[in-house]
Order: C-alpha cells, then structure tokens, then sequence
C-alpha cells in the first residue's frame, strides 16, 4: 500500500507527460502500482484486517469533530467518555495520527507549475556568508539568481548588497546575458520589490514600467510557488561555490560566467531532459534592444510634506496639495525633474539652478493656500429634526368618575 505522498508523486509526473516506464524508474514503485494510481481518483484507504475496537462506535463523531476544530485526544477523550467510551486515550490518539499526517501531506503537497515559453522568469537572492577585504573587514556576500521558466536557463551574480540599485543592475546584466526578458517575474516578498502587502515600491515599479515587466510576488510563507529559483540558488551553493576559492568579486564573477557557460546552462536539466541553452532559442523573449537602457541615476522616493513640497538634491519642488503625505517618486533627468504618484505624473519643473531653490509658480502657491482655506472650514455637524404636535388632547374628569363609580 503506498503512502498519500506516493499517490502523488504518481499522478504529478503523469501530469508532467513522463511516461509509466520513467515513472516506475524516478520513484521505484512497480507499474502494475503505477497503473492503478493513475486510474484511481483519489488514494484508497489504507485497509486493515478487520477487527473489533472499543472505537469503533465512536470514529464517524470523532472525525466529526477533528475536521471541524482539530480537537487534541485529551479533548476528545472528555467528550466521548460520557458517551459510553471505555477505552484507552493511547487508542484514540493511534487514531487520530493517521488523520494529522493526511493534513501535513495535503500541506506540503506542491503541483509543478510549467511555464509557457517568453512567459515567466524567477528572481531571487542567496546569502554565501561573510569573507574578509583586503583590510580585514567583513564584507557579506550575495547571490543574485535568475532562473528563465520555460528553458531554465539560468543567470547568476554576485554583490555586497542586495538595494534595489544593485538589484536593477543586476537585472540588466541578465538581460543582456540572456538576449531579453519575459513577459512577467515573480519574485520574493523582499522591500525591495514590495514596501507592504497592498504597496509596491514605486522606483522597481518604475524600472518594470520601462521594459513592461508585470512583475509578481509569491503567496506569503509559500516561496516552493518559485521553487526552479529556489532551488537554483541551492545548486549555485553546491555545484559552484563549494569548494572553490575566489580572490575578490571580479574573480568570482568571472569564474561564475564561466560556470554559467559550461555547467549549468550546458547540462540535461532533470525536469526538461534538455539543456536549458538548446531550449532558450524557444523562449520567445522580449529582444534586449526592443527598449533603450534604462537610466538609473538620480531617482528617488520621498514623501510630500505638509506644505506640498518634496525635498530632492537639497532643493524643494511643488506637488499638488492633494497628495499631502504621499510617497512619490522623483526623477531627475535631461535638466527636468519629474514628479510620480501611482505611476501618474503629478509634477514636471526644470531643475534647480541651485542648492536650497525652492521651485514653485505663484498659481501653484496659490492653489496651496486655496486648499488650506477649504481645509480650514469645519465639517458640517450631524444634526436632525423632531417635531412634536403642540395640540395636548383634554378628556373631562366626569368620565373617570363615571368610571370609578
């Protein structure tokens, strides 16, 4: 009988297309077992030799309340106790393991997502520790990996740090290793590319704009949804940097081109059973020239004070008053700084002449204290209406006495 992580395994690499001859060689079971998984819809219960329980009366309410609230065997024991149950708690809990280890399977169970060619590429980043300089300071050292989807054709390198500045670049030396990008790439829930759940960082937003990357980030405490990245950078540590010495960054590097070239980009991938170099000619990526370099220089995030301005190269710039408190992003380019919030443009000036300018045109100014003085009204007070009738209604006494007579 196999296990319900057998079960599927079995019908995961039936879905992949391998056929019943890999399968039976890839995990070991016989195909007779093979053939009956796959025409089976879910596993079959593992089946015992039938034999009498003082739970037996007891299994279909104890699976009741297990799917329900996943009670502990001690809580359980309390409440079937009164029901008539005078069996041991190391039964109930023998029990119960069986229903405990279907969850932790259904848990980790992960389906393999295959990409269609052009559609999506992996990005991640690997920690390979701390070495000393040439000075005797610690410098840590990083790698950034990714991994085409389609292809698996991979790219790797390594930095000091993993700001976005060094991250953008990195990106641009991939595409330009691999001729061009995909369609989207998914990523790690990193500052970096999200400053919270629901907010995206303007100035990666900024670079993906430019080459229109859709770019995505994995379900959070579920990084095996990229698992080819993950488990590429696994294989840069092992395959790679185990074993080897490096002199500095240029050295290692360079030694990781190489790498890329004639190891990792050239070998038979395990899943594909192609050399991801074969197959990125299918890929169908978008070509590196297709858009100019993307300009780095001179970006920046700020937040809109409380005056409407935003400080940037230690002069100050007019922003719409409505984006008061608002994170923005500020470019500086060809002598004309440009303003974004939300991937709009809010603001253009020229660029200061000096240091300390402060730039603004007086119907800008204007509009500023115009939205003050709205500010400054008060908020209407919630008020209602209630009307009573004046008339009072009057009954003679002489019929209460009538009455009490």
């Amino acid at each position: 009988m196999i296990k319900w992580e057998q079960w599927m395994e079995i019908k995961d690499l039936k879905n992949q297309g391998h056929s019943i001859r890999a399968i039976e060689r890839m995990t070991g079971q016989s195909r007779n077992t093979i053939r009956r998984v796959l025409q089976q819809t879910q596993p079959a219960a593992f089946s015992k030799p039938e034999r009498d329980s003082k739970l037996d009366e007891f299994k279909d309410y104890i699976r009741g309340r297990y799917e329900e609230c996943a009670l502990s065997a001690v809580r359980l024991l309390q409440e079937i106790r009164p029901m008539g149950y005078t069996g041991s708690i190391q039964t109930l809990r023998r029990y119960l393991h069986g229903f405990r280890q279907r969850r932790k399977a259904i848990a980790r169970a992960t389906v393999r997502f295959e990409t269609a060619p052009g559609a999506q590429g992996q990005v991640d980043w690997g920690y390979c520790g701390q070495f000393p300089n040439s000075v005797g300071q610690l410098v840590r050292v990083y790698v950034f990996v990714m991994v085409l989807g389609f292809s698996r054709m991979m790219y790797v390198r390594f930095t000091s740090s993993m700001k976005l500045p060094v991250m953008i670049d990195c990106h641009l030396s991939a595409f330009r290793y691999l001729g061009g990008w995909t369609r989207s790439l998914l990523f790690d829930n990193m500052k970096q590319i999200k400053i919270s759940a629901n907010e995206w960082n303007a100035l990666f937003l900024d670079f993906a704009n430019h080459y229109g990357i859709v770019p995505k980030t994995h379900k959070p405490y579920w990084p095996r949804t990229k698992g080819k990245v993950e488990r590429g950078v696994d294989y840069v540590k092992d395959n790679f940097l185990n074993g080897r010495s490096f002199v500095d960054f240029e050295d290692l590097n360079a030694q990781g081109l190489h790498w890329l070239d004639h190891t990792a980009n050239v070998r038979i991938h395990s899943t594909t059973q192609r050399r991801p170099v074969d197959l990125l000619s299918e890929e169908s990526l978008i070509p590196y020239t297709s858009a100019p370099p993307y300009q780095m220089a001179q970006r920046a995030l700020r937040k809109v004070d409380c005056e409407s301005f935003v400080r940037f190269e230690r002069s100050r710039y007019w922003v719409p008053p409505e984006n008061i408190g608002k994170t923005v992003l500020v470019v500086h380019q060809n002598g004309k700084i440009t303003i974004r919030c939300n991937d709009l443009i809010i603001a253009e000036h020229a660029a200061a002449q000096k240091q300390g300018s402060c730039i603004a045109q007086p119907d800008q100014l204007a509009e500023i204290w115009k939205f003050t003085l709205n500010r400054s009204r008060k908020d209407p007070v919630p008020h209602w209406d209630l009307t009573f009738d004046q008339s009072v209604a009057t009954h003679s006494l002489a019929g209460y006495e009538e009455v009490a007579k």
